[in-house]
């Protein structure tokens, strides 16, 4: 089987650094001390699926780039060098920096090398500039790398990659159409959260691209995915230290508060302002009083499995006057795959037909499913 790899060596650099992302900003990146992420993460792909799936490794012509866009990470790996085929060469003349050009260059020569899979390691930048050339005619598997993984093109994490290659070369998945998403860096570094879907593409089909995952690999489990959830969510705190965070009920949200020493009313709604408890089991006078000593506040809720209410359901507290105060826009949505596969749409039972109105009038929200990582989830009222 032919399998193009393709690395986005400045995917993911920003991030670290406050620029949600790298698209434009390279330069920047690189005077704030950013370091490259995405050949640790595209290591560990091919080293999970080389460690733990040796029988396909010989099934396998890997078809990549020169240096850090693909065959210095597959020699590092283990790979063969008889195994690889270098089919592009970076025009660029700055040492682990590519571009768009880059990447769809090679995506031509993946074309007409008539590759089965093309894997790239990224984010959704990434993933567009790879659907503009190639379009349906490869199915494509993303390994996370960037600030932006919104697509359904993505394994969950690096570690899950590897078995997911090793399963389509044996035949085991199929592919299927996938929505490629972007969030806009411009608008989102001035505070603006904007995610358009820009094309379909062909993805490899797993339910959630982990729960088989999940349940095949002992070693992707529920933990291990709320700890990605976990530091997704500390860097969120980190990153709006002025904000008001409310922490809703549930086993998720208390899993985070407790990775993050945080105090927390596992059936409740705390306060949270600088990763301390402000107000802890907080009723809706309570918090219309904390609330309003801050000009920014957001609200982390985890819905509820199967059913899929996030609000109504649990957090009374959190009634129609709180959540107008707060804003749609201001509302973060975390879940495993695992749980969002039993959780087809998400609903909102507010009591305030207007306000279910608008949440309905939004049709998708940006659910949380890993560090960096979102899913668009379908959103209903009662």
């Amino acid at each position: 089987m032919k399998i193009g790899f393709i690395v986005n060596p400045i995917a993911g650099m920003g991030g670290r650094v406050g620029l949600k992302g790298t698209d434009g900003v390279y330069g920047e990146a690189v005077n704030r001390g950013a370091h490259p992420v995405a050949s640790e993460k595209a290591l560990i792909a091919i080293k999970t699926l080389i460690e733990e799936y040796p029988e396909v490794v010989d099934d396998i012509t890997w078809l990549s780039c020169s240096g850090a866009m693909g065959i210095d990470i597959l020699l590092n790996a283990g790979i063969n060098e008889e195994n690889i085929q270098v089919v592009y060469t970076s025009e660029s003349n700055e040492m682990g920096k590519t571009s768009t050009k880059d990447t769809v260059k090679a995506c031509a020569y993946f074309i007409d090398e008539k590759v089965d899979l093309l894997v790239f390691c990224g984010g959704d930048g990434t993933a567009r500039d790879i659907v503009s050339k190639v379009k349906k005619s490869v199915p494509i598997l993303g390994i996370p790398s960037g600030v932006k993984m919104h697509s359904g093109v993505f394994a969950i994490t690096a570690h899950a990659a590897g078995p997911m290659i090793a399963r389509f070369v044996k035949g085991e998945l199929r592919t299927g159409d996938a929505e490629i998403m972007d969030l806009d860096e411009t608008l989102y570094r001035k505070g603006t959260w904007k995610v358009r879907l820009y094309n379909t593409a062909r993805g490899i089909n797993e339910p959630t691209y982990v729960q088989v995952g999940k349940a095949s690999f002992a070693q992707i489990n529920d933990d291990e995915i709320k700890n990605d959830i976990t530091e997704h969510i500390e860097e969120e705190l980190d990153n709006h230290s002025d904000t008001l965070y409310l922490f809703g009920s549930g086993g998720t949200i208390d899993y985070i508060a407790s990775k993050l020493s945080i105090e927390n009313t596992i059936l409740g709604i705390d306060a949270i302002y600088k990763k301390k408890n402000i107000g802890k089991d907080v009723n809706e006078k309570q918090l219309l009083t904390i609330m309003g000593s801050y000009d920014h506040i957001k609200v982390i809720l985890s819905p509820i499995g199967a059913q899929g209410f996030i609000f109504g359901r649990g957090n009374l507290q959190l009634s129609p006057k709180i959540i107008k105060k707060i804003g749609i826009d201001n509302i973060i949505v975390v879940s495993t795959p695992s749980k969002l596969k039993a959780t087809p749409v998400l609903r909102v039972d507010t009591g305030d037909e207007g306000l279910d109105k608008e949440f309905v009038d939004y049709e998708m929200i940006l659910v949380v499913i890993g560090y960096r990582m979102s899913r668009v989830v379908h959103i209903t009222s009662v």
